[in-house]
């Protein structure tokens, strides 16, 4: 009896064991690993590592020393799935009526590598009143303008440094008016431009870019993120477009929405409908590209189209402002 007991307690720690090197990865925020090198480079596929979790947990009882270990995997598989499936099942409701829709649209053109005339087709198919273009300079941005065939665009180029990387344009329709694009000062690497004015009244277009989880920057893209905190915390109903390199899974990109600022994929049912690498299969790419709104803001619809030369999908989603007058 004693035998069986001391066995029944090496296979509970070992079991225990077993789920905390599986849960680091998945979730490395819990042990202050989230800004660690590999694991914030991972954690932006959890919901993959999930599902992986969840079929080794199915598997593991045909070994009957393993059933411990494979009921604590399943439970830990099926509690992040259950907060992770809100991204994807959620319905946004229609606008209300006499609310304002503006259409926001995101490409990252791979500093020049994407088809100018496969962005442009996009632009020509949903007419968004602003396109945000991470990585294009001042060329790109108006090698896609000439595409626009008689669609009139008021365009801006930032571009911090001489690596094509830091180049971030934007598109905005005429519709909009006499807008002001200004350069975000607080900016560490990438360009962010913020356009105001004209037909926005109140609302503030903000173009972002946002350094990647590199091994040795991992530091760089924080302080990005930190950016996009100080927005999130402001007043003014603000919409951000762009690439942000950072996922919904990313505890720093959370805590950088903080209350205010909400992800329209998300809110609509396609929070786990990835945007980048785009070459490889749906069911393993993840969600960097967004478009994120305050809470005076409505979302409307998310949608994502393939890019031919670029590593990312663009993404075009709707949203209405509050009804005025």
């Amino acid at each position: 009896m004693d035998n069986e007991r001391a066995w029944l307690v090496r296979r509970v720690v070992l079991s225990v064991l077993f789920l905390l090197i599986v849960a680091v990865p998945l979730y490395p925020e819990l042990f202050g690993l989230d800004e660690v090198t590999p694991f914030a480079q991972l954690v932006a596929f959890r919901p993959q590592g999930l599902v992986v979790l969840l079929v080794l947990g199915i598997l593991m009882p045909v070994r009957r020393g393993w059933r411990i270990a494979a009921v604590l995997v399943m439970v830990l598989a099926l509690t992040g799935a259950a907060l992770t499936a809100p991204r994807q099942f959620s319905d946004a409701k229609p606008p209300s009526a006499g609310s304002r829709v503006l259409t926001i649209m995101v490409a990252n053109v791979l500093g020049g590598g994407a088809d100018a005339g496969a962005v442009a087709k996009v632009i020509r198919e949903r007419r968004p009143d602003l396109v945000s273009l991470p990585e294009a300079q001042a060329d790109v941005r108006e090698e896609i303008r000439a595409q626009l065939q008689g669609l009139v665009y008021n365009g801006y180029t930032l571009q911090p440094s001489a690596a094509v990387e830091s180049a971030t344009s934007v598109l905005v329709s005429s519709s909009l008016g006499a807008v002001r694009f200004a350069e975000d000062q607080s900016a560490t690497t990438f360009g962010h431009i913020i356009v105001t004015g004209g037909n926005l009244g109140e609302v503030r277009l903000i173009a972002y870019h946002g350094f990647p989880p590199l091994p040795s920057e991992v530091t760089t893209w924080k302080q990005d993120l930190g950016v996009l905190r100080l927005w999130c915390a402001q007043n003014p109903p603000t919409i951000v477009a762009g690439d942000f390199n950072a996922t919904t899974d990313h505890a720093d990109f959370r805590h950088a929405l903080g209350s205010n600022c909400r992800s329209v994929a998300s809110l609509t049912g396609s929070g786990l409908v990835g945007t980048w690498p785009s070459d490889r299969p749906a069911v393993t790419r993840t969600q960097i590209d967004h478009v994120l709104i305050t809470r005076q803001l409505e979302p409307g619809r998310f949608t994502t189209y393939a890019i031919k030369g670029s590593d990312h999908r663009a993404v075009v989603a709707t949203v209405a402002l509050p009804k005025t007058g």
